[in-house]
């Protein structure tokens, strides 16, 4: 039996909605009455779930864009929840009532409760599309375009949390550790880490590709344990490959525009500035941050042009993106860059090359504030 198959018009006038779907399940087989507080389960189960997405979009997010298109998806879903539906509902027997599963008590991010909730919604539309498909085409049509646009949805919503996730670690990143080759370097960068750091950019211009796979992957995989963002210098394919937070890139590296292309939205894209010209080009872009250098000469890039202390000055006029002076920065000269303008740093040598990597990074990072 199918709904314009039923004995009685659901619209009935000024007829009390809840005793006319009463009376409609008494001329409704069992089996059929079972499915109809099925159907009505989990279209309450799927318009919860996407009503929890919806309002993380709308506070969390602010994308207006994604919490429209869930909010008609959640209108369409009541035009079909009928009244012999809701009319079928009979929550003292329901046996599902009251049982909670410890996997909720592990959702601790915005990300984990939109995959949750996204999951609940995609379960519940499929559970609808299979038993209404006889009996509400219709909604069952409707469910299954719903589940496959939330499936490409949803994986547009978690990558925007990732990005802003990114974005809020960036602006609140005060020192940037930059790697150079070391037989101890995991060990030096989980003591930076410990000691605080945020950022850390691999950057290796020795051995070969697998060596250094195996390497930024066990890198990334400790700066993913310390909610800190993994950088890979120059290399967007290496950064792919271990998932890393993006890449930082010099000014006759790859264009902005391929990388992004290749990156995605998601993530970081930084680039070296040497003018106040490549600032602005930078920004232009698109780029997320900048570094601003070199202001001292580096043992790093021996013989490149100093920029100087007034770099800092001018560059602080001259953008709004986070940005690190860079460039043969120490504890003796911190100072300096810091009177001058500069709230952000990357370190090399200073953190790399001692013998105290947590010692000297908590110092730069109390020098800070």
């Amino acid at each position: 039996m199918v709904l314009s198959e039923l004995p009685f018009s659901i619209n009935t006038g000024a007829c009390d909605p809840a005793k006319i779907g009463m009376k409609l399940m008494e001329s409704i087989p069992i089996e059929n009455q079972c499915v109809a507080q099925l159907i009505d389960a989990n279209l309450d189960r799927a318009r919860e779930g996407l009503r929890v997405v919806e309002d993380w979009c709308r506070f969390g997010l602010k994308n207006k864009e994604f919490l429209l298109i869930i909010k008609d998806w959640r209108q369409e879903l009541g035009k079909h929840h009928l009244d012999i539906y809701k009319s079928a509902r009979c929550v003292e027997k329901d046996l599902g009532i009251g049982i909670k599963h410890p996997a909720q008590k592990g959702r601790e991010s915005p990300g984990d409760i939109v995959k949750a909730n996204s999951a609940r919604a995609q379960e519940a539309l499929r559970v609808i599309e299979e038993f209404a498909r006889n009996l509400d085409p219709g909604l069952s049509s409707t469910a299954s375009k719903i589940r496959y646009e939330l499936y490409k949805l949803e994986v547009q919503i978690l990558s925007e949390i990732s990005s802003n996730k990114r974005k809020e670690i960036l602006q609140n990143c005060k020192l940037c550790l930059i790697t150079t080759p070391k037989e101890n370097l995991i060990d030096i960068v989980s003591n930076a880490l410990v000691a605080g750091v945020k950022m850390v950019q691999y950057r290796c211009k020795e051995g070969n590709d697998l060596s250094k796979f195996i390497e930024a992957h066990e890198l990334a995989l400790l700066c993913q344990k310390h909610e800190a963002l993994f950088i890979i210098n120059d290399r967007v394919d290496l950064a792919l490959a271990v998932n890393a937070d993006g890449v930082h890139l010099g000014q006759e590296d790859l264009p902005t525009k391929e990388a992004r292309r290749l990156l995605g939205q998601e993530r970081l894209i930084g680039r070296s500035t040497h003018s106040i010209m490549d600032i602005y080009k930078s920004e232009k872009e698109g780029c997320d941050y900048l570094g601003v250098g070199p202001i001292y000469p580096t043992q790093t890039k021996p013989g490149i042009e100093i920029k100087g202390l007034n770099y800092i000055k001018e560059s602080s006029n001259a953008t709004c993106l986070p940005w690190f002076a860079i460039g043969g920065i120490n504890s003796e000269n911190l100072n300096e860059v810091i009177k001058n303008g500069a709230t952000r740093i990357a370190i090399v040598s200073s953190i790399m090359n001692n013998n105290d990597p947590a010692k000297a990074s908590r110092n730069f990072l109390k020098a800070l504030g």
